[in-house]
């Protein structure tokens, strides 16, 4: 009980910290100024990682590094602290210390450990960093949607206190620096850790990945993959209910693909969709790059795991049902209609229509010239390169 009020208290505090700006600039200067004075009791620890992930998870790009550095014997000597959302039901290998995430263990230990390495905020959009920690921030991906202080009603990022800021192309760059302040002289051009692994991969290890997932190998493979929506009860619940009939979904497709359905971290509720033997529910699986590289197919929206998925070269379907409302509420960087392969399809019937019709090879030509090679360009030796800025130099 006093777990869910808690997650209940959290998720309040963090719909008010998005949507309420003066509530947000009183609770970041008063918050941010005692944790400073916190801060100058506390010893920094030369040898001590704090890793925090996407939704407080052990996965992207943090994972990536941590399990690099592990593997790594030049590395042994590092103390490894992961935040957690709930760490007594999650498995790490390696040496790893669990910490919960967001207690006040755990902003001690953020002020502990010297090195910082997240794909989201360490500092939970307070400023107590000290100087002589280093801060790698990765991110989650290369947006499509407005994010950061772009969003409207947000003005609450700033990574001036980023030393390294990992971005896959100059489009990437400049969405960083400009919506969330990262400083120019942080900025390395990387790619994502998380990505490295779509740069090489096999048909050998496609064949084992569809084995180890259930996936019939006699059929192509679509992903459908919609982003994350801003939630509509003051932060009770982040749902999302696409406007697929699965049997319409089947009955056209069923005879030559099968469909995996991907929902983002932060969604709570997935409404209006039964799943079965054609469509496949792989939200909680942990591994999204085993996905991406089964799937012959992408259907998405403003998704960045379009700008991921550009990496393997293969047809993208866009299909954005909420088009013109969510230009007008939430915003776009790019013009889906120019800018995606087959511009928007805003129906099922669109999307079934392009499926069945599309010219693979010609497709996937589209998907390199269009999307990979002008917002995710960037890549393959991100981990490598993001380590030896952080403890090579």
């Amino acid at each position: 009980m006093e777990e869910q009020k808690m997650h209940g208290f959290r998720a309040w505090l963090d719909y008010q910290l998005k949507h309420n700006d003066t509530f947000y600039r009183f609770f970041q200067t008063t918050v941010s100024f005692g944790m400073r004075v916190i801060g100058f009791f506390v010893p920094i620890d030369k040898k001590m990682i704090l890793f925090s992930a996407h939704s407080r998870k052990y996965n992207d790009s943090p994972k990536t590094i941590y399990e690099y550095m592990i593997a790594n014997p030049a590395y042994k000597d590092y103390k490894y602290v992961w935040a957690l959302e709930d760490p007594e039901h999650v498995e790490l290998p390696g040496p790893a210390i669990k910490i919960k995430a967001d207690t006040p263990k755990y902003f001690i230990t953020s002020m502990k450990a010297k090195y910082w390495v997240t794909c989201v905020n360490i500092e939970r959009h307070l400023h107590y960093k000290k100087k002589k920690q280093l801060y790698l921030n990765t991110w989650h991906g290369c947006s499509i949607n407005h994010c950061g202080n772009a969003v409207p009603g947000r003005k609450d990022f700033d990574f001036t206190a980023v030393d390294y800021m990992c971005y896959e192309s100059e489009y990437h760059k400049e969405i960083l620096m400009r919506d969330f302040l990262a400083r120019a002289e942080a900025m390395i051009p990387t790619g994502l850790p998380r990505n490295d692994a779509l740069y090489q991969t096999s048909k050998e290890e496609i064949l084992e990945l569809k084995k180890k997932l259930g996936l019939p190998l006699d059929k192509k493979i679509l992903m459908y993959a919609p982003t994350w929506r801003d939630s509509t009860d003051n932060g009770k619940t982040y749902a999302i209910k696409p406007p697929i009939n699965v049997e319409y979904w089947q009955k056209e497709l069923q005879d030559d693909y099968v469909m995996m359905l991907r929902t983002h971290a932060y969604t709570t509720k997935l409404l209006g969709i039964e799943f079965n033997d054609f469509i496949r529910d792989f939200t909680s699986y942990p591994q999204i790059n085993d996905l991406f590289k089964v799937a012959d197919v992408l259907i998405s929206d403003y998704s960045s795991c379009i700008a991921d998925f550009s990496i393997l070269e293969r047809p993208i379907i866009c299909f954005a049902y909420d088009y013109e409302e969510y230009c007008r509420v939430r915003g776009l960087y790019l013009d889906m209609e120019k800018d995606m392969p087959s511009g928007v399809k805003r129906t099922e019937q669109e999307v079934i229509a392009q499926i069945k019709s599309m010219n693979y090879d010609e497709e996937c030509k589209k998907t390199k010239e269009m999307i990979k090679e002008r917002i995710t360009n960037y890549g393959g030796h991100a981990t490598e390169i993001c380590v030896q800025k952080m403890f090579g130099e």
